[in-house]
């Protein structure tokens, strides 16, 4: 099967992480594939790297590559207005984003076009059907952890709280600094998450919107306990109590969850090793490629 890959997101975000892991996957899988992208994005020079054909996603390129292709992955919501307008072959839609979807006529037309939606989670399949998809065309297909060593038992010691170093407003890190001054504790702001993962005793997930939470999985593949927000689709990763801690986005409830995991060890080393299994169960990358390919196999057989 031959793949086209449409993404137009200008950094290298959790999104992308995946589109490359998945584009490894399914080259495993004995899939070809091309990835159209800005040019100047991280993205286009890590594909290159790792051996994929890559091209500028501009109007005349999907026209050509998609008719050579047996299906088209559009992986975010400028890549799906391209497939929707140029594709010549079936084309899938990734939604990880967990705003509403718009709902005036150009919208709905857009939305109508894609043969099915490939959702991060069910929140965000939910998102999909109050817009009106058909909730048959619609799967939920979870991101996926390349699974690390687990620091669980390692003696390296592990004394940071971690949050994730992100622009964007919605990742709260004015409220993640108040509840850090509450606790009485410093917060590293991570851009490398899987170095400084290494050293942490709490991994801080704090946002007003989550399609899914990429990060969260990450930490928890590592054996890094969390505390995450109940909001969007952290649920579904962070089981409370289980395999994580959810708060609400209080900045005391928040510090008081932080101090509850560094004071009870024997909490903080379940909740590590709960969500380590839980990760290896649900959310590994060869699950996230396998539920991949077979959306690609329903949207050709419909």
């Amino acid at each position: 099967m031959h793949v086209l890959h449409i993404d137009l997101g200008r950094e290298m975000r959790g999104g992308q992480f995946q589109i490359l892991m998945l584009m490894r996957g399914l080259r495993e899988a004995g899939y070809t594939q091309e990835l159209l992208v800005r040019s100047a994005a991280p993205l286009s020079h890590l594909a290159r790297d790792s051996g994929f054909a890559v091209a500028s996603a501009r109007p005349q390129a999907v026209l050509a590559s998609s008719g050579v292709a047996d299906v088209v992955h559009a992986h975010d919501a400028h890549s799906h207005s391209l497939a929707a307008l140029f594709s010549r072959s079936t084309f899938v839609v990734s939604r990880r984003v967990a705003f509403p979807v718009g709902r005036g006529f150009p919208s709905r037309w857009k939305y109508g076009r894609a043969r099915r939606y490939l959702a991060v989670s069910k929140f965000v399949a939910g998102q999909l059907e109050r817009a009106g998809v058909d909730r048959a065309k619609i799967d939920v297909v979870y991101d996926g952890v390349t699974t690390l060593p687990s620091r669980i038992d390692s003696a390296r010691p592990r004394t940071n709280v971690v949050a994730l170093e992100s622009k964007d407003p919605l990742k709260c890190r004015d409220l993640i600094t108040k509840a850090a001054g509450i606790a009485g504790l410093p917060v590293v702001f991570s851009s490398d998450l899987t170095r400084d993962l290494q050293s942490a005793t709490v991994f801080l997930y704090v946002t007003k919107s989550e399609g899914f939470g990429s990060a969260a999985l990450l930490a928890m593949s590592l054996g890094v306990p969390v505390v995450a927000s109940r909001v969007g689709g952290l649920p579904e990763i962070v089981q409370h109590e289980a395999s994580g801690l959810l708060v609400s986005n209080d900045p005391e409830e928040i510090a008081a969850a932080v101090l509850r995991l560094r004071s009870d060890t024997n909490l903080a080393l379940a909740l590590a090793r709960n969500g380590r299994a839980r990760v290896e169960r649900e959310f590994s990358d060869s699950r996230m490629v396998e539920s991949t390919m077979e959306s690609y196999r329903r949207a050709l057989s419909a």
